[in-house]
């Protein structure tokens, strides 16, 4: 029997009730997590009026599931996002809306399919244990920055899956130190979103981020042009950037070309790294604030012999990703726009306003979950559990635009605790208490400090 974790895992501090346009706007660009009022946790709807639109968060599962699943078309992405990540992300399917959406989903999605996450499970594996071995020398108990070696191991698996390339490779380190430095330089949402405008208008974007962005994109550009050669030569890896440059899209038989291929590339590092990484350092924290859930995922890990089949007998350490999953979604909020009108529990929205859907609330909600700011993984064999992933937990958002690579990164991340925590141990550094902000994903504020030391076999 696990005992109830004494303390609550950290979380932002909310912002009084109310307050100025241009405090929320202060707020907002320091961290859109401590920008919301506490009464979110609670309230199945609230709307936010500012001189430039109205948004409306909701939480209410009815309406999650209207504008995620039953009538998606008539909430299309909102450009408020795209303002923000553009410059790194172009078209990528992850802005994207309509018909080009689909088409772009057509050839993509065939990449992640239950038979090809097989394919790709070889490379998931390789990159844990090379983190494994990595951190030997770091297992000395000291202190060490686990942010950083998660977004090492995550880097490592989207390298090895995508290109078939170790993070070793010189090109693979460039576009990972880039993304690093761009992560720290843009917020999920430019402050640029709260006026809606032409694409032409300026967004004001900093000049680290626009030249972040410029080499990623280039050095990403590079890794495709040498892929689309070995293709042409017959020489090309059986990898997930083959895959995708060789599907052809069933309506028109068109591939992609090279310039959706770098867009389409960059969210899938964003979301298979940025997204993992995030995940994979607070799962870290959580089992060391939970030392007994710890033990029990080590003892599942020595149980696994590494093979595609033996991952249904993970079911501890599956149960800990989801509840870290909970608590921390990489992706704070997802953000929609009206296209038509709509009746939101009974109030009139117009044409252009904003939805928001915020996993980061509605994982939290106390109306939906017990005790839904503890770390409680056993709470999926509940009643309360079972109707939260049901209806109310959404880290890879729902619908026909959920995350094309959620399958793969569950995989992931499960693979990735059961082999680091065979290895190692993980505790609370005592000097640091994470603070969760969310800039591109939910990360910590000045890192996740933990010891590490070496498991006894």
């Amino acid at each position: 029997m696990i005992d109830a974790p004494a303390p609550l895992p950290p979380k932002p501090a909310a912002r009084p009730d109310k307050v100025s346009l241009w405090r929320y706007m202060r707020l907002f660009r320091k961290d859109i997590l401590s920008a919301q009022p506490a009464k979110l946790y609670r309230a199945w709807m609230a709307e936010f009026r500012t001189p430039f639109f109205r948004s409306y968060l909701i939480n209410d599962p009815k309406l999650i599931k209207q504008v995620l699943s039953e009538d998606p078309d008539a909430f299309p992405k909102s450009d408020r996002i795209g303002a923000g990540l553009r410059p790194l992300l172009g078209n990528s399917v992850f802005l994207t809306n309509g018909e080009v959406w689909k088409r772009q989903r057509r050839i993509i999605d065939p990449a992640f399919e239950g038979g090809r996450l097989r394919d790709t499970f070889p490379g998931i594996l390789a990159a844990a244990d090379a983190g494994v071995a990595r951190l030997e020398a770091m297992a000395d108990g000291t202190p060490q920055e686990i942010e950083a070696i998660t977004s090492h191991i995550a880097a490592d698996v989207i390298f090895r899956t995508l290109f078939s390339i170790e993070i070793q490779d010189e090109t693979a380190q460039e576009v990972f130190h880039a993304f690093r430095a761009y992560q720290r330089t843009q917020p999920i949402l430019n402050l640029a979103a709260f006026v809606h405008g032409p694409a032409w208008m300026p967004r004001f974007f900093r000049s680290e981020t626009r030249q972040t962005a410029a080499t990623i994109r280039r050095l990403i550009t590079k890794l495709t042009k040498d892929r689309l050669a070995m293709i042409a030569a017959g020489n090309a890896p059986d990898d997930l950037a083959t895959k995708i440059l060789t599907t052809k899209d069933p309506g028109t038989g068109e591939t992609l070309s090279l310039d959706e291929m770098v867009d389409q590339v960059a969210i899938f590092f964003l979301a298979g790294h940025e997204t993992s990484a995030s995940a994979l350092a607070w799962g870290l924290y959580l089992l060391a604030q939970n030392p007994a859930w710890q033990d029990r995922i080590a003892a599942e890990g020595q149980g696994y012999d590494g093979a595609f089949a033996g991952l249904s007998g993970l079911k501890d350490t599956r149960d800990v990703f989801r509840e870290t999953l909970r608590l921390y979604p990489p992706v704070p909020m997802i953000v929609r726009e009206t296209s038509k009108p709509e009746v939101f529990r009974g109030r009139a929205v117009k044409i252009g306003a904003q939805v928001v859907l915020s996993p980061w609330h509605l994982h939290r909600h106390t109306r939906l979950w017990d005790e839904p700011d503890a770390f409680d993984p056993a709470r999926f064999d509940t009643e309360n559990g079972k109707a939260g992933l049901r209806d109310a937990y959404m880290p890879f958002s729902a619908g026909p635009r959920i995350c094309t690579g959620a399958g793969f990164a569950l995989i992931e991340g499960v693979v990735l605790l059961a082999r680091l925590l065979r290895a190692y141990k993980f505790a609370i550094s005592d000097a640091h208490v994470p603070v969760p902000v969310a800039h591109l994903t939910v990360r910590a504020r000045d890192g996740i400090w933990l010891r590490i030391t070496k498991r006894d076999s």
